[in-house]
């Protein structure tokens, strides 16, 4: 049998996706919640399945790393594509958390009456459909499809590659078991092509998608930037950076780097770069440094005045510290590698950070008032926070019920993508005759024909 050609493939799809879209932002809040609930039930219940179908993912990138000598390469490869019952389980609770998160459609944020007795309200409605473009496992998309479904959002995905067989299984689950519900064919889904040029075609189908949401890696990021006129609506990259003021708790900022950095290096929320004020470097740097290079094989990049402080405190024999070249300021890293950089003071920290661009997360340390506004107001981040790791950037930590991603762009939204962020708004105006005139005519309320609300 011929294949179909991936461009007719993926317009297909995409086309049976447009179709779901009215209906799906008719759907119940109910009808979202027992849907959500159904998936969940069936990918429990079809965990063997999901397992069995990880083993053939697990087992095509051993024999694609066949040769290869370094063990430790090899063993990395391999967790990172398994799937246990555990994150089956996962997946599942994920489900239920979102299915009971507040529906944001038909929320209505704002009324007002215009002079002539208008009256005028802004209410939240889905986008419409979604694609999603990834290079993570089934746990990142099936929550990617779980917010989309919660907010009224078709949702069309390409998984990562290497999971492709794991992703086929739990989509075709997901898929049966919200339809079963009432979800309409074609609201969630799945490519099941692996070819590079599937992905490319989604990120083209201008006609039928509303915008586009990137979820990986720096790569990712860039072609998707590249090859789509659509709106992108998630965009992970962006510089993480924690200021330690004069005036900061030194165990504290002590706590605050080790986990902005070390908690999840790979995250696009982990630190960055780490700026010391120089009244405090020679307290709190050798501590420090220490304990990122000791405990936490942390690769440090330092400034020459970190270096020297380093050389005062016998470090020169760690191979892990190194001094920091000019483009190193400016790298987000999503590795075990930071970039330490003492400063005279807060005005040449937040001077360095507008000067490297797109700020992901920025955090003080700083027992003053004060000089924590002034960072809150003078930085600009997708996040700022004040004696908090950057790792907390993130909607599910945030009480925002889970994220897609996070937003640094400055439109449609900034910051975690989460339920809200997935909904744009419409003006809903109720009348009692009102024309537009040459210059405003008031009415008098009393004198209005008003709707009658049904008894």
């Amino acid at each position: 049998m011929v294949e179909v050609p991936v461009k007719i493939y993926v317009a297909n799809l995409a086309k049976k996706a447009r179709e779901a879209v009215r209906p799906l932002s008719l759907l119940s809040g109910t009808a979202k919640i027992l849907a959500l609930h159904a998936m969940a039930d069936r990918l429990e219940a079809e965990k063997e399945a999901v397992l069995a179908a990880n083993l053939e993912d697990v087992e095509a990138v051993g024999k694609k790393l066949e040769g290869e000598t370094n063990k430790n390469t090899v063993k990395a490869a391999v967790d990172r594509v398994r799937i246990t019952a555990e994150d089956v389980h996962e997946m599942a609770l994920r489900l239920r958390e979102v299915a009971e998160l507040p529906d944001p459609v038909g929320e209505i944020t704002k009324v007002w009456r215009r002079p002539n007795g208008m009256q005028v309200s802004r209410v939240r409605v889905p986008i419409g459909a979604i694609g999603i473009v990834s290079d993570l496992g089934p746990k990142h998309t099936t929550d990617a499809v779980a917010l989309c479904l919660k907010s009224g959002n078709v949702s069309m995905v390409r998984g990562g590659i290497e999971w492709a067989r794991s992703s086929q299984v739990i989509g075709t689950l997901l898929r049966e078991a919200a339809e079963s519900c009432g979800v309409p064919a074609g609201a969630m889904t799945f490519l099941e092509r692996t070819e590079k040029e599937a992905a490319l075609e989604l990120l083209r189908q201008n006609k039928y998608l509303d915008a586009i949401i990137p979820r990986g890696g720096a790569g990712l990021r860039k072609t998707v930037m590249d090859q789509t006129r659509l709106p992108i609506l998630c965009h992970d990259a962006g510089v993480c950076y924690v200021y330690i003021d004069a005036e900061a708790d030194l165990p504290l900022a002590q706590n605050i780097v080790v986990n902005s950095k070390a908690q999840q290096p790979s995250a696009s929320n982990a630190a960055d770069m780490v700026l010391v004020h120089q009244s405090i470097a020679r307290s709190l740097l050798g501590a420090l440094v220490r304990r990122l290079l000791d405990e936490f094989s942390v690769d440090v990049l330092g400034c020459p005045k970190t270096m020297a402080l380093a050389g005062s405190f016998s470090f020169s024999n760690y191979k892990n510290l190194k001094e920091a070249t000019e483009e190193d300021w400016g790298r987000q890293f999503l590795a075990p590698t930071l970039a330490v950089r003492v400063v005279k003071d807060m005005d040449e920290a937040v001077a360095l950070i507008a000067q490297y661009g797109l700020a992901h997360t920025a955090s003080i340390v700083t027992r003053d008032y004060a000089n924590a506004m002034r960072f809150v107001r003078e930085v600009d981040a997708s996040a700022v926070l004040v004696n908090a790791s950057t790792r907390l950037n993130d909607g599910q930590e945030l009480g925002l019920g889970g994220e897609i991603g996070t937003n640094t762009l400055r439109v449609h939204a900034r910051g975690p993508i989460a339920l809200e962020e997935l909904t744009c708004q419409k003006y809903v105006v109720l009348g009692t005759g009102q024309l537009r005139h040459p210059h405003p005519v008031p009415v008098a309320y009393e004198d209005a024909i008003m709707l009658k609300r049904p008894s």
